[in-house]
């Protein structure tokens, strides 16, 4: 099931509503920077960065970044994947946002935020604009059950 999120992009209205509800959502979550995972999360991640006054850190495929990096390899549905982010982006203490356009089967999260971790910077959220509930992706992100996940729309789950 492909949930295309262009359509609210292209909405000027929409696209605030999402990162202002977004931004809301996290204002009283002490946080230093947000990160943005490649591709649509950097969109939402750097609206939401702006909105909060916080630096942005994208997360990015191996190879996009210029400077040295760190990685972390992960699982998908259909293989593996490596996400990456500057070796000097996040400092160790500091508490992370991390931003997506979609949470599905919970291994891109996973990821960033074991990359976050592996910098030994602290997750103090994930924000997703969709999640596809069914998949239980929510339950493989491996962070402490008082670290906010936050859905704006869920598809086929509880949330």
């Amino acid at each position: 099931m492909f949930k295309d999120i262009t359509p609210l992009l292209d909405d000027a209205d929409a696209f605030r509503w999402a990162a202002d509800e977004l931004a809301d959502r996290f204002s009283d979550t002490p946080a230093d920077r947000v990160v943005g995972v490649e591709a649509r999360g950097f969109i939402l991640g750097a609206a939401v960065a702006y909105r909060l006054g916080l630096g942005f850190v994208p997360v990015r495929k191996p190879g996009k970044l210029p400077y040295d990096t760190r990685s972390v390899d992960y699982q998908l549905e259909y293989g593996t994947a490596s996400l990456e982010a500057h070796t000097d982006a996040l400092a160790p203490g500091q508490r992370v946002l991390i931003l997506d356009d979609v949470l599905a089967t919970g291994g891109t999260a996973a990821a960033a935020v074991e990359l976050v971790n592996s910098g030994e910077a602290v997750v103090a959220g994930l924000g997703f604009l969709i999640e596809l509930g069914f998949l239980s992706g929510r339950e493989k992100i491996g962070v402490d059950a008082d670290c906010p996940v936050i859905s704006l729309f869920c598809f086929g789950g509880d949330e």
